[in-house]
């Protein structure tokens, strides 16, 4: 009978010396290092035109916006992620070249081998960044969004949108049309 594998779990300071010299990106969930896949089209697409409604929106003001290539680190799990768009007011990011970890809002586009994860696991560890106000989770297939938003009582309150309907991201102020949300984005 053979022997199970054993398995190496990196330290933080590890994977952040590692994953400078990587070409492709890893996430890092307390010792453990994933892979990112590639995105298809729309995916990318929705991303950018997120990206690109917040970074007009936020033109000027204390905030800034960032895509998929910022990794935030969420410290009370031992996390490094990339999140698709993520945005953050704090002076402490601002000064912070390569990791982020005081966001106002993330928005994540979902993919059928990132859903689950992103619905739940990752969910639970962005819920325990104390800056976190809003959590965006766009379906590209139902084309839906669906915005959770941290109360004033710490609890976390879903605020849905369907197909055609205008995502009002709270956090920031920021309505989009789902014409600008899916703008050059054929329907499967």
């Amino acid at each position: 009978m053979g022997q199970a594998a054993q398995k190496f779990a990196f330290t933080a300071t590890d994977y952040l010396a590692w994953e400078a010299e990587q070409v492709e990106r890893h996430e890092y969930l307390d010792g453990e290092v994933f892979a990112m896949a590639g995105a298809e089209d729309r995916h990318v697409t929705v991303a950018g035109n997120v990206y690109i409604a917040l970074r007009q929106h936020l033109s000027g003001g204390p905030c800034r916006t960032y895509m998929s290539d910022m990794r935030l680190h969420v410290a009370s799990a031992n996390c490094y992620f990339y999140p698709d768009v993520m945005v953050t007011c704090s002076a402490q990011d601002q000064a912070s070249a390569l990791s982020k970890s005081e966001p106002k809002l993330i928005v994540e586009v979902l993919s059928a081998s990132t859903a689950a994860f992103d619905r739940g696991l990752k969910f639970r560890h962005y819920r325990s960044l104390p800056s976190l106000e809003e959590y965006a989770l766009i379906d590209l297939d139902t084309r839906s969004t669906d915005c959770y938003r941290k109360g004033f009582d710490g609890l976390w309150v879903l605020h849905p949108f369907a197909k055609g309907e205008t995502v009002a991201l709270a956090s920031v102020a920021l309505s989009i049309s789902a014409v600008q949300l899916f703008a050059e984005v054929l329907e499967v």
